[in-house]
């Protein structure tokens, strides 16, 4: 057990590797990896009921202990990146299911992974678990909603369909989850240190299996989508630390609000593109899930070497 634990450390440490590692595995044998495309919605199941098993509920005490910076998050992930994405499908040309895609993508909750980097970052982490998880609690209603109210120019929206989906997919996972955490506290304990492994995993096969279904999309329009996927993920970092900077928070919480803003849930993107859309909705998902992992460990790395100038002041003065 000791082996295995070690081993998913070091595997969710070098995660955006992997991530990198089978978008080309998917790209290169597209049709072992396609036959994967049928279990993406389990696959994200999976990582829910993972996420279910680490959530407590101090998680939840934070956002009532403080409303107003968790509500400034949580308004900013839904309306920055949404109308971010809206605005790159009308300023840059592309198909519709590609733009649908990237608005889809743009709905969806904040990644698990800005937990991460914000720790990284050194930000405030409990601010990000909040807004994740309130984010996501707030899925089923608002991705559906924002989706059918700017994406449906592009392709229909079943926005009910789509709330069933994000329950079972989301929801229900995390409900169990975080009922066997209390039910078995011991053996959720002990398993604990595996679970990045299985993340890991389960996230990889979900970008090579889009990658794999949709390797012609990606060929003829692949640079197209990741400038689109570079531009909505970095706008989004820039946006959300301005917002969280205009509402006067500090140094650490605008860190947090910045990466949580800037980094999707977009495994939830792939799965819903895959079932509602098509494969070739999912790639800019896919693509979205490769590159903010990178982006994400570059922006922590600045992050770390800045500091809250006026708290330091403070701490030199008292001392």
């Amino acid at each position: 057990m000791k082996a295995l634990s070690s081993l998913s450390a070091f595997v969710g440490k070098t995660f955006a590797i992997w991530v990198i590692v089978f978008a080309v595995l998917g790209y290169v044998f597209p049709d072992v990896f396609k036959q994967v495309a049928p279990y993406i919605v389990t696959l994200l199941g999976i990582i829910m009921f993972g996420m279910g098993l680490t959530i407590s509920v101090d998680d939840f005490r934070e956002v009532v202990k403080r409303p107003y910076e968790v509500g400034i998050g949580v308004v900013a992930q839904f309306l920055i990146m949404p109308l971010l994405a809206v605005l790159l499908t009308k300023v840059i040309p592309m198909s519709p299911e590609v733009a649908a895609g990237v608005i889809l993508v743009g709905c969806c909750p904040g990644g698990t992974s800005s937990n991460v980097m914000t720790y990284l970052s050194k930000g405030d982490v409990a601010l990000s678990v909040a807004c994740t998880s309130v984010t996501t609690l707030a899925a089923p209603l608002v991705t559906p909603f924002l989706v059918w109210l700017f994406a449906s120019q592009y392709l229909p929206v079943d926005g009910m369909a789509m709330f069933i989906s994000i329950v079972k997919v989301v929801l229900v996972p995390l409900a169990l989850g975080f009922a066997l955490q209390k039910l078995l506290p011991s053996v959720v304990k002990s398993a604990v240190p595996v679970l990045p492994l299985v993340s890991v995993i389960g996230i990889v096969l979900i970008v090579a299996a889009v990658v794999g279904a949709s390797k012609g999309a990606i060929a003829q329009s692949g640079l197209l989508i990741f400038a689109v996927v570079v531009l909505h993920n970095g706008l989004g970092y820039l946006l959300g630390f301005t917002a969280a900077k205009v509402f006067g928070l500090s140094l650490a919480k605008r860190k947090a609000i910045a990466i949580e803003v800037g980094m999707q849930n977009s495994g939830l993107g792939a799965a819903l593109a895959n079932a509602y859309f098509s494969p070739v909705a999912a790639v800019p998902s896919a693509i979205f899930s490769v590159w903010h992992n990178i982006s994400g460990a570059l922006l922590a790395n600045y992050f770390s070497s800045r500091t809250d100038e006026a708290a330091d002041e403070a701490a030199i003065k008292a001392s």
